[in-house]
């Protein structure tokens, strides 16, 4: 059975800790792909939103934009992409943030093959679960259908798994397909990505729980449709409404 290639972006402004790193990874034999590589947080962030990879490796400490300023943007954009943060012994308050952002891993430098690999390992049972999981529906077989039709299928299943993660490159490589074409036959159909299908579906079901359901929390309400930071919560649904979620809760009906 071949190894499942998982895309990976780098970050590091020393270029020799970059380039062993790559190595490091690319040794592994885990079936991760180094595809970006950056040595500033901005150069990083333009190199992910063009690439969307699987996985995001960085150092927190980056010259421009810090590996956690980085995390935040790339969260609010592509919420499904795993991170491991790398970072010296100096830098524990930073580590604490990181762990509230639900990153992957945090690896200490200089960093251990072993530990790079354990870290790698993890994340790749994890998506190989979710590969599993799409495969009864997802699968090379489908390609037999038209465009058009595939986009109906990812969206039906959209519709009944809004409030899980649902990885689209994952979906795409069980159709031997780049996340950006199914990205594109689903706009081409719905006028809007997958990503912003999911998020509307989100704060749509979100909304109708602050009115009618008092008993339930913001946290709790966050959690249900599949949001389970209340801040990323609060900053997505006051993105897409204009309003928090608790200005939205207290605001007067008609």
């Amino acid at each position: 059975m071949a190894i499942s290639n998982y895309t990976v972006v780098v970050a590091e402004d020393e270029e020799l800790l970059l380039e062993n790193l790559i190595h490091k990874i690319e040794n592994t034999g885990l079936g991760f792909k180094v595809t970006g590589k950056a040595q500033t947080g901005t150069q990083a962030y333009e190199i992910i939103k063009e690439l969307e990879p699987d996985l995001v490796i960085t150092d927190i400490k980056m010259p421009l934009m810090n590996g956690i300023q980085l995390l935040e943007k790339v969260h609010a954009r592509l919420p499904l992409t795993r991170f491991i943060i790398t970072s010296g012994f100096s830098d524990f308050e930073y580590a604490k943030r990181a762990i509230q952002l639900q990153v992957s891993e945090y690896l200490l430098k200089p960093i251990d093959p072993e530990e790079l690999y354990a870290a790698l390992q993890g994340i790749k049972n994890d998506f190989e679960i979710q590969r599993n999981e799409y495969a009864d529906i997802f699968n090379p077989e489908m390609t037999r259908n038209t465009p058009e039709q595939i986009a109906k299928v990812l969206k039906e299943y959209i519709i009944h798994n809004y409030n899980v993660d649902i990885n689209l490159n994952i979906i795409a490589s069980n159709m031997n397909y780049s996340s950006s074409y199914l990205t594109k036959i689903f706009c081409q159909k719905y006028d809007m990505t997958p990503s912003k299908y999911i998020t509307s579906l989100r704060i749509t079901q979100a909304k109708q729980y602050l009115l009618h359901k008092p008993e339930l929390s913001i946290r709790q309400i966050g959690e249900i449709v599949g949001y389970h930071d209340q801040a990323y919560f609060s900053r997505i649904f006051k993105k897409q409404t204009g309003m928090s979620p608790f200005d939205y809760r207290e605001k007067p009906e008609g």
